[in-house]
């Protein structure tokens, strides 16, 4: 068990796909906002994929072991500690009860870390899942992000502690986070010619898009649109609204969609909306969802690259690859 001394900015219990099949319900997939380091760190300590570990965004969180375990810490580099001492990441190792596991905040580059355990994290399924969806106060541990005096249960370890400790990602596998985020976009489902002007298509695809202040497991808005620029093919929305990203009401493409709100877009992940009225114009694919959760707010930026269904079915097969033990060091 993990005491939580301190709950960090925001740290949340999350696994991978998250809650899925319930879009029609209304309900988000949720999820780890970056699948990568989560799945990557369930290797390390020997589970089973899909199983839940403890999401840390922007960092400061602290807790005390009540047993021995074996944890990976995986994503953005946030100086973790043991009793003090600098441990490494990307590698399984033992820890003790008492020993106090410490977070600093996020540097130049990454912007979530995570917590992955043996066993896993014992925390009760939610129709299937065991992530936390925060903007529907389900799943998870108690629907929310953790705070001091919570108690974290882990599951029974594949195998011996001894046995588990001491694995490694490959470094050619260990991801690379970048202030400039290459995402590969396919446009639609309302872009050109009926929604978007070329211009517009050009915009989103040549310039770089600076992650906003006001963003998170919801929604990563980006920079507003330019006047200047000629973005939208209609005068208004017609039947939708008197805005021109409005349109009758219709379900998002999510994970990953660019929902367009007013002159704002923004990326729809992990809780965002399942439908409404505003427009799409492009949906991130699958196998890249994972930047976007590395993206710290007012700081990175978005570069879109175009992409076609094909070269994204592609993808997704090689991340799954990566995904694997191929990328492990027993």
């Amino acid at each position: 068990m993990l005491k939580v001394i301190q709950g960090g900015i925001q740290s949340v219990v999350e696994s991978w796909p998250g809650r899925l099949g319930y879009l029609g319900a209304g309900m988000a997939p949720a999820g780890a906002m970056d699948n990568v380091a989560l799945e990557l760190g369930n290797l390390l300590v020997g589970n089973d994929n899909g199983e839940a570990g403890i999401e840390i965004a922007a960092g400061m969180f602290s807790g005390k072991f009540d047993e021995d375990a074996v944890i990976a810490v995986t994503g953005a580099d946030m100086s973790p500690t043991v009793n003090g001492e600098k441990i490494p990441m990307w590698e399984s190792i033992k820890v003790k009860a008492g020993d106090k596991l410490k977070f600093g905040s996020y540097g130049e580059k990454g912007f979530r870390a995570y917590i992955t355990v043996a066993g896993g994290v014992d925390v009760p399924l939610y129709l299937g899942s065991k992530s936390t969806c925060l903007f529907g106060s389900y799943g998870g541990f108690e629907g929310r992000a953790l705070k001091s005096g919570d108690e974290i249960k882990f599951g029974k370890p594949s195998d011996s502690l001894d046995n588990l400790a001491g694995r490694k990602v490959k470094a050619e596998a260990i991801p690379e986070y970048s202030e400039t985020i290459e995402l590969r976009l396919i446009p639609g489902m309302n872009a050109y010619p009926d929604y978007v002007t070329e211009e517009g298509m050009e915009y989103l695809y040549n310039e770089k898009h600076k992650f906003s202040v006001n963003s998170n497991r919801s929604a990563c808005r980006l920079e507003p649109i330019p006047d200047s620029v000629n973005f939208f093919a209609r005068k208004d929305g017609g039947s939708g609204g008197a805005h021109p990203s409005n349109i009758i009401d219709h379900a998002y493409n999510m994970r990953g969609a660019i929902n367009v709100t007013g002159n704002t877009p923004s990326l729809l992940i992990a809780d965002g909306p399942t439908l409404g009225g505003f427009m799409c114009c492009g949906n991130v694919i699958n196998a890249d969802l994972w930047k976007i959760g590395q993206a710290a707010p007012d700081r990175d930026y978005a570069k879109f690259v175009y992409c076609t269904m094909e070269e994204a079915i592609e993808a997704r097969k090689a991340q799954k690859k990566w995904l694997s033990m191929d990328s492990i060091t027993v």
